[in-house]
């Protein structure tokens, strides 16, 4: 008769092969816990490599500041893919917007070039980094407050407690372009953005704007035009279309500034600008129908677009319009720097030429759609943008 090998536990014998098993599990977990928490391990230590070596710093506060800052993160402002905003207040007195970061990703990069990029900012139009914090997994931003939000509200709401006259939508616009024109060109380093739009816009007690939200930003030296980036980065509706198709132009700071065109349209507008609702492609894209309106307008025909009618809207938003079309044209080298944009802005809007029809795809694509709208009805193309519409599926790739 065999022997049964096993291990005698005192009251049972246990077969080598079940041991065997229960032993190579516990391996197996305990290498997996081991390797996740090297990888966070190696996250926090990549953040603190480079805090060390950065002499251009906001404060670092300790995490227990933070709560006593926050009240406990009594009163949230505002919540993101990113994670929360909350209202803190520093013991100097001033209020501060606290955004508490959730899991690190890549390395901890989001983190890095949010406080690499703004802490070496000092600009009226670009939101200031106070300080930050970094414990362990514990990571958060403290920023200068913005008592009226984001620009988004302000463009797209109904309610009259939060509209804004076209002047000062306008100041804005030309504060907006300014802040960009200093990251691209005022900095001892080039700045990309990479996700301008209303919700990055932020306004203090002035309604002075602020770019914020630099998660997304690059740093290249000034001299080098070519960015080199291995995923498209930004939000659909404002992405450049560069960052899709890569035989019209290589990415650069332009992408920038289509993004910055399509924002100055809403603003200028107060409409989003995007249809997806729209039978047809010149529909669906917005600009298309601006062009229109544009034309009708030189041509004191007919026009659907009410902010034409009042001659002084019309003069502020008919130059925050060609400007814009400019931005947003097809080929990266047709759109004129940031620089350039707050010369438009600020200039005559007579001496501003008018840009070619913007383009969507660099085919003929929408060519052949729009040639079947106009042969069929203008109407149609018009009466699509005449109420806003707030549930945009397109837009909801937002950051």
């Amino acid at each position: 008769m065999g022997v049964l090998a096993g291990v005698f536990t005192g009251r049972f014998l246990v077969p080598y092969t079940i041991v065997k098993f229960i032993l190579g599990v516990m391996f197996f977990f305990a290498l997996l816990i081991y390797t996740c928490l090297r990888m966070h391990i190696s996250i926090y230590e990549n953040i603190e490599d480079f805090l060390r070596g950065n002499t251009l710093m906001p404060i670092r506060y300790p995490y227990k500041e933070i709560k006593k800052m926050t009240k406990g993160f009594k009163e949230k402002l505002g919540e993101g893919g990113f994670g929360s905003v909350y209202k803190g207040k520093l013991i100097s007195g001033p209020f501060v917007a606290i955004k508490m970061l959730g899991k690190a990703k890549g390395n901890g990069q989001d983190f890095i070039s949010e406080v690499a990029t703004i802490g070496r900012i000092h600009h009226a139009n670009v939101v200031r980094l106070i300080g930050f914090c970094v414990e362990g997994s514990k990571r958060a931003l403290i920023y200068e407050f913005m008592p009226n939000g984001s620009l988004d509200k302000y463009i797209f709401s109904k309610e009259r407690s939060v509209f804004l006259t076209s002047k000062k939508m306008f100041e804005i616009s030309l504060g907006v372009a300014r802040g960009m024109a200093y990251l691209h060109e005022g900095c001892d380093m080039q700045i990309l953005h990479f996700d301008i739009k209303p919700h990055n816009i932020l306004l203090d007690e002035n309604f002075i704007p602020k770019v914020s939200d630099f998660g997304l930003a690059k740093l290249y030296p000034l001299d080098n035009s070519i960015v080199s980036l291995t995923a498209a980065r930004g939000t659909i509706g404002y992405m450049a279309p560069e960052l899709f198709y890569q035989n019209i132009g290589a990415v650069s700071y332009k992408a920038d500034v289509y993004s910055f065109g399509m924002l100055l349209m809403e603003m200028a507008s107060r409409r989003r600008n995007t249809n997806p609702h729209a039978e047809h492609s010149s529909q669906l894209y917005f600009p298309f129908w601006i062009y229109e309106q544009l034309g009708a307008a030189e041509e004191n025909n007919e026009i659907e677009m009410e902010t034409f009618n009042h001659e002084e809207r019309s003069e502020l938003a008919r130059k925050m319009f060609v400007t814009a079309l400019w931005c947003i044209q097809l080929k990266p080298s047709d759109r004129p720097s940031m620089n350039k944009v707050v010369e438009m802005l600020e200039g005559d809007v007579a001496s501003i030429e008018m840009p070619p029809k913007p383009s969507f795809y660099p085919n003929d694509v929408i060519q052949r759609d729009d040639s079947q709208v106009n042969d069929s009805s203008n109407s149609d193309v018009s009466s699509s943008f005449e109420e806003e519409n707030t549930t945009n599926p397109l837009l909801n790739f937002s950051g």
